[in-house]
């Protein structure tokens, strides 16, 4: 572990907010490490101490690596991002441009009729569905989350003008290593268990909590169907962990993200030009999904109400399903990477463990 002595205080925070399970947290700041350190167990009964190498699944963080990759292929001249998704994939029903796709206004959050079991992990069986399915509302004049449909829309697309899948992509041109779309067998026991939320139950007066009461609502749609993600403990099993679901079963360690964020400040991956184009809010206003006010970039989430993620307006990154996060700050130079085991369920707002990790970091700068 290392923890250059200015940032001590925002591996106390880490430590003091740690709960059962492990976490690990690593911050770059001003190209260089500051903080790569990791605490607690990594298996359901607590005995086995968090590992240099350990991974945990950081679901919806997941977002930011697909469209990092989009954003490569965009720049070397396969993609147009103001083009339509069907000139390169001539199935694909609607208009929506590839933008539209990347910022969460393609209206394709979601399938209508329901899916038969197995469908998560059927790439095939998804991307036909969301190519035929007619958007939830005309493209470009709403957004709402594409919660885990992003994935198998944008992989789809990048599989079309590459002819690789998304897995391949992502370790192959993005070249940070224990960063991966899924997890291959070999690595299976690097996993962190993931451990189910504790306490009370989800509240349920919040306005994303009111939409999935109604089965038919496009929020309900688009986090239960295919009902195959309402398995208990489903980041645990091999099933999930062999697919590729690239919106949500991305695996990474804490390094692995803020390596990341940190080289696309640094301009190792992406030109100046393509990154202000892809942190510049695209959407920003109600989720339709969400049900609150939320901003994305170009497949990038920029600090929003709903998950107010950074203290800077700046910043960009995804925050994911049970409180994994990564995101860089221009401003403040910082690449930032964090990945729990403990899951906490949130609907809006920021996960508890956060703030004072992130107050302590800024303090620190």
């Amino acid at each position: 572990m290392f923890c250059d002595p200015a940032f001590a205080p925002v591996v106390e925070a880490l430590r003091e907010g740690l709960g059962p399970g492990g976490a690990a947290l690593a911050v770059t700041a001003g190209g260089r490490p500051v903080v790569d350190v990791w605490f607690g167990t990594v298996d359901e009964g607590g005995v086995h101490p968090w590992r240099r190498d350990t991974v945990v699944n950081v679901f919806s963080v997941s977002k930011g690596v697909v469209a990092t990759v989009a954003l490569l292929c965009a720049q070397r001249g396969l993609l147009d991002l103001d083009a339509p998704v069907a000139r390169y994939w001539p199935e694909f029903a609607s208009e929506a441009t590839v933008a539209q796709l990347l910022s969460h206004r393609a209206g394709l959050p979601a399938v209508r009729s329901p899916l038969p079991p197995g469908s998560l992990y059927d790439w095939y069986a998804m991307t036909g569905a969301l190519a035929v399915e007619e958007p939830w509302w005309t493209p470009g004049e709403r957004h709402g989350y594409h919660a885990v449909t992003f994935g198998w829309l944008v992989g789809e697309l990048l599989r079309r003008v590459t002819g690789r899948e998304i897995r391949d992509l992502v370790s192959g041109e993005l070249g940070v290593p224990d960063l991966s779309i899924g997890l291959p067998r070999k690595d299976a026991h690097r996993a962190a268990f993931v451990l189910p939320p504790e306490g009370p139950p989800t509240p349920t007066d919040s306005p994303l909590a009111e939409a999935m009461t109604d089965p038919a609502s496009v929020t309900a749609k688009a986090f239960l169907n295919p009902a195959d993600q309402l398995v208990p403990g489903l980041p645990n099993t091999g099933r999930w962990r062999a697919a590729q679901i690239p919106a949500a079963n991305g695996h990474a360690s804490a390094r692995a993200l803020a390596t990341l964020y940190g080289g696309l400040l640094s301009g190792d991956l992406l030109a100046p030009g393509m990154l202000a184009r892809a942190t510049t809010a695209h959407s920003d206003g109600f989720d339709e999904v969400l049900r609150g006010r939320t901003r994305f970039g170009l497949g990038y989430m920029l600090p929003n109400e709903v998950r107010p993620f950074a203290p800077r307006a700046e910043a960009f990154g995804h925050s994911g399903s049970g409180g994994s996060l990564a995101f860089a700050d221009p401003v403040a130079g910082v690449g930032f990477g964090y990945t729990p085991s403990r899951t906490i369920i949130a609907p809006a707002g920021p996960d508890p463990r956060w703030p004072p990790i992130l107050e302590a970091l800024y303090d620190c700068l």
